[in-house]
C-alpha cells in the first residue's frame, strides 16, 4: 500500500529518499500511532518532508493518493467523515432562505452541543442535525443565513460564524512582479525623504561644481542614497473570503516593500484579535501578541489594515465570536486600542465599494475606523495615502 504512496509523493516532484521512506516504515510498524489518518498525516510529513516549503506538495499529493482527504480536521469531537460527504446540494428559492430563522449566538453554541449528544448516525437534506444539502446551521453544503460550517471545503454564503476545521493559509509574495506601476505611484504620495547612510550615491552637482574649480580635473561627489523616512505597520487579512482578492493584495504588499524601507508587517483572519502571526504555516505557534506590536512600535509609524471587512458580526462584536477559538475579548476591543496607538491609521478593502453598504461587517468597521475604509483602486490608495501624510 506504502509503496503507491511513495511513488504518489516521488511524481509529485518531492525529494523523498528511500531512507525516509523506511523510516516512516519502522514508525509506523512500531505503533508511533493509532488507526487515525490525522495521525498518519502528520507522521508521513514529519518522516518524508524536510522542507516547509514542500509542505503544499505533500498536501495536494497526500490528498490524490488518500481520495476525499482533501483537509485535515483537528476536530475536539469526532465526527465521522460520512457524515460531511457531499452527496447532493439543496436548492433553495428566495421566499425558502427568507423563511429559515437565524439562531442568537447563545442558541447556536447550546444547540450545537446538544446535537453532540443527540446524532448517531449521518443525515442529509435534513434541518436540525449536522449533515450536507440541508438547512441545518451545523454542517456543510447546505444554505443557513446563520451557521457553524464543518467539513466544508470553503465558504459560500460568508454566513458562518464559526469553522469548525483547521485552515492552512498562504503568506503573501512581496516579491511578485506587478504588472502595473500605479500602485506605487499612489503610495508614493505617503513619502518623507532623507539621506542616510554611506555616500553611496553620485551627486552629480557637486560633482561638476567641483570638477570646474578643479580646471577640469574630475573630482567625483558622492552623497548618501535617499531613503523615503515614513513608517508603516502593515496589518493583513488573510483566508477565507480574502483569497479573492490574493492577486491585488500581494501587488500592494510588494509595492509596500519597494516604497517603504521602515516596513512592518503581520497577519490576521477576520479581525484583529489578542494576536497576529508573521508566517501562517506557523500562526498558531509562533504568534505575536498584540500588546506587543502596540508596544513595540512609536506613534510615529503609519497603521494601515488590508481586508475586506467581510465575516460574521459576531466576530467583530462578541467575546468568542472568532471563527477559529474562543478569544476573550471582542476584536472591536483590539481594533479601537490599535487605532488609539497609532492616530495615523487607515484602511484597505479590496471589496468592491458598491456592496459595503449592504454587509453589516463592512458597516461596523467604518464606524471603528472613524470612516476611514478606503477601496483598494487608485483613487482609493491616493486617498488613502493623503489622509496619513496630513
Amino acid at each position: 500500500m506504502l509503496i503507491d504512496f511513495f511513488y504518489t509523493l516521488r511524481s509529485a516532484k518531492l525529494p523523498v529518499s528511500i531512507k525516509e521512506y523506511l523510516t516512516l516504515l519502522e514508525a509506523v510498524k512500531a505503533g508511533v500511532i493509532g488507526p487515525s489518518i490525522d495521525e498518519f498525516y502528520y507522521l508521513a510529513r514529519t518522516s518524508l518532508v524536510k522542507d516547509e516549503a514542500n509542505f503544499d506538495k505533500f498536501d495536494r499529493a497526500f490528498g490524490v493518493y488518500f481520495k476525499g482527504v482533501e483537509s485535515i480536521a483537528d476536530f475536539t469531537q469526532d465526527i465521522p467523515l460520512e457524515w460531511l460527504q457531499k452527496k447532493f446540494e439543496l436548492e433553495l428559492s428566495p421566499e425558502e432562505k427568507a423563511a429559515i430563522e437565524k439562531m442568537g449566538w447563545d442558541e447556536l453554541m447550546e444547540t450545537l452541543k446538544k446535537r453532540f449528544e443527540e446524532q448517531k448516525e449521518r443525515h442529509e437534506g435534513g434541518n436540525r442535525m449536522i449533515g450536507t444539502g440541508g438547512t441545518s446551521p451545523f454542517g456543510a453544503y447546505g444554505y443557513n443565513p446563520q451557521g457553524i460550517r464543518i467539513g466544508q471545503d470553503k465558504g459560500r454564503n460568508r454566513s458562518a460564524v464559526k469553522v469548525w476545521d483547521q485552515r492552512a493559509y498562504k503568506d503573501y509574495d512581496d516579491t511578485l512582479e506587478l504588472g502595473t506601476r500605479n500602485i506605487k505611484v499612489a503610495l508614493r504620495r505617503l513619502r518623507r525623504f532623507a539621506r542616510e547612510g554611506a555616500a553611496e550615491e553620485l551627486d552629480l552637482d557637486d560633482t561638476i561644481h567641483s570638477t570646474a574649480a578643479n580646471a577640469g580635473m574630475l573630482d567625483i561627489k558622492m552623497v548618501p542614497e535617499r531613503h523615503n523616512k515614513v513608517k508603516v505597520l502593515l496589518l493583513m487579512d488573510v483566508g477565507g473570503t480574502m483569497d479573492e482578492h490574493i492577486h491585488r493584495v500581494e501587488e500592494l504588499f510588494s509595492a509596500c516593500k519597494s516604497e517603504f524601507k521602515h516596513l512592518e508587517f503581520y497577519y490576521f483572519h477576520n479581525c484583529v484579535y489578542d494576536f497576529m502571526w508573521k508566517n501562517n504555516r506557523r500562526r498558531f505557534s509562533e504568534k505575536f501578541p498584540t500588546w506587543d506590536v502596540i508596544r513595540k512600535y512609536n506613534k510615529d509609524y503609519k497603521l494601515i489594515f488590508v481586508g475586506d471587512a467581510t465575516m460574521s458580526p459576531y466576530e467583530i462584536l462578541q467575546p468568542g465570536g472568532s471563527v477559529e477559538y474562543n478569544n476573550e475579548e471582542p476584536g472591536a476591543e483590539w481594533l479601537q486600542r490599535l487605532t488609539n496607538a497609532f492616530p495615523k491609521y487607515a484602511w484597505i478593502n479590496p471589496e468592491p465599494q458598491g456592496v459595503w453598504g449592504y454587509r453589516q461587517s463592512i458597516s461596523i468597521i467604518q464606524q471603528l475606523v472613524n470612516q476611514r475604509m478606503f477601496p483598494l483602486t487608485l483613487a482609493g490608495l491616493e486617498g488613502a495615502m493623503r489622509l496619513l501624510s496630513k
